[in-house]
């Protein structure tokens, strides 16, 4: 099998598996008060602090949750509920209109069922939004925003987002910034205080740890309304029992990941521009898809004018390759991506793309597995797609 969708989820590292295996043999619930809950509680206490360390944080700004899309959830209903508990003419959300589901859909769900007024804000044809166009979109009507969210870097495009920028200017008018940086923990220099943003979702199984673990760093002053109601466990702020072995391997994960971030994205992205040279000698009138240059190391998201993506996708798993037609998340649904619509893509060509992620793992020989297989399996896509059409 060739594995070229790690930007859906990336095998753990084997020092993550090893941390997790011990752990998992460690019996403690970390809130209780007898010397197994106290050992968990380290453990849980050490994983925070190691977290914190590597990305500018304080470990009281790390707040544990489930994965992404909860740290996501936390971020746009309670923080949107908080502002607004606090002046209720708060009731603007801005978003990019490039936002990953775990962003868009709690912001719609809001203004569905909590009054909140949701504008997603245009991106160029890379995909990036520009600060001019947030801070036009803030002056409208300042003191009505209660949240700005934007993505650190697209998971789709791979397109780079301008975040301490953006950020500033949120910051301007006092009001909080939250980014969804999953993709880019690990890939991207992400310094939560260097940054200014009030809030980051990060998780671990993006970045070679578990399924079921991540975070959602919180900038001091800035508390959320719960979304989860129980023991309180984390601050008060996210409730749940922590498992504290897939929180120590997410936290050797995240060191790993940030220790050798620059070494690692050097190669990925000397890996994907070999992937791109080999894909274009064989279908030469292919299309890159987001920033030329500013866009995460290990992706490329191709267009092949005259194919369905999901044709070619399943030609392509015939042929034991593995990638993807955007976010996993959305899998199975047959749409075209809104990351490109926004961009500028009409429906038909916006169907056209796949997503090749790289990781660690990937090698030349994923990328010649590739070059030797996407020609025919091009050629069989485009003769489909016109004997449907004729």
């Amino acid at each position: 099998m060739v594995y070229l969708d790690h930007a859906a989820t990336t095998p753990p590292r084997p020092e993550v598996l090893a941390d997790m295996t011990d752990g998992f043999g460690v019996l403690g619930n970390a809130s209780s008060l007898h010397a197994a809950g106290r050992q968990a509680r380290r453990t849980v206490e050490e994983s925070r602090e190691t977290i914190a360390e590597a990305l500018g944080c304080t470990p009281h700004e790390v707040v544990f949750t489930s994965g992404g899309t909860e740290a996501d959830n936390l971020a746009v209903k309670g923080l949107y509920w908080a502002r607004h508990a606090r002046d209720p003419a708060r009731r603007r959300v801005l978003v990019s209109a490039v936002e990953h589901h775990a962003v868009l859909d709690p912001a719609h769900w809001m203004a569905d069922h909590q009054g909140a007024l949701v504008e997603e804000l245009p991106v160029d044809g890379y995909g990036r939004l520009d600060p001019g166009t947030l801070r036009a979109a803030i002056e409208r009507d300042p003191g009505s925003v209660a949240l700005v969210s934007v993505m650190w870097a697209n998971n789709e495009v791979g397109t780079v987002q301008p975040i301490a920028e953006l950020a500033a200017v949120a910051a301007e008018y006092d009001i909080w910034f939250h980014t969804d940086a999953v993709q880019a923990v690990g890939v991207e220099p992400v310094d939560f205080a260097a940054s200014g943003v009030s809030a980051l979702t990060l998780t671990g199984h993006k970045l070679g740890g578990p399924v079921g673990a991540g975070a959602l760093l919180l900038a001091r002053g800035v508390d959320p309304v719960p979304v989860l109601h129980g023991g309180g466990q984390e601050r008060e702020v996210r409730s749940g029992t922590l498992m504290t072995p897939l929180l120590r391997g997410f936290a050797t994960a995240v060191r790993l990941a940030v220790a050798e971030r620059a070494e690692h994205a050097a190669e990925l992205a000397a890996l994907r521009d070999e992937l791109v040279a080999a894909v274009r000698a064989a279908v030469p009138d292919i299309r890159l898809n987001g920033h030329p240059t500013e866009r995460l190391a290990g992706n490329a998201n191709i267009g092949f004018p005259g194919c369905e993506g999901d044709a070619l996708l399943m030609l392509l798993d015939a042929q034991g390759i593995c990638c993807s037609t955007g976010s996993a998340c959305s899998a199975g649904v047959s749409q075209a991506s809104h990351v490109l619509l926004a961009m500028g893509a009409d429906p038909d060509t916006a169907r056209e793309s796949l997503r090749f992620s790289l990781g660690r793992g990937s090698t030349s020989a994923d990328v010649k597995a590739l070059a030797e297989a996407i020609g025919p399996a091009v050629e069989r896509a485009r003769k489909a797609r016109a004997r449907r059409r004729s």
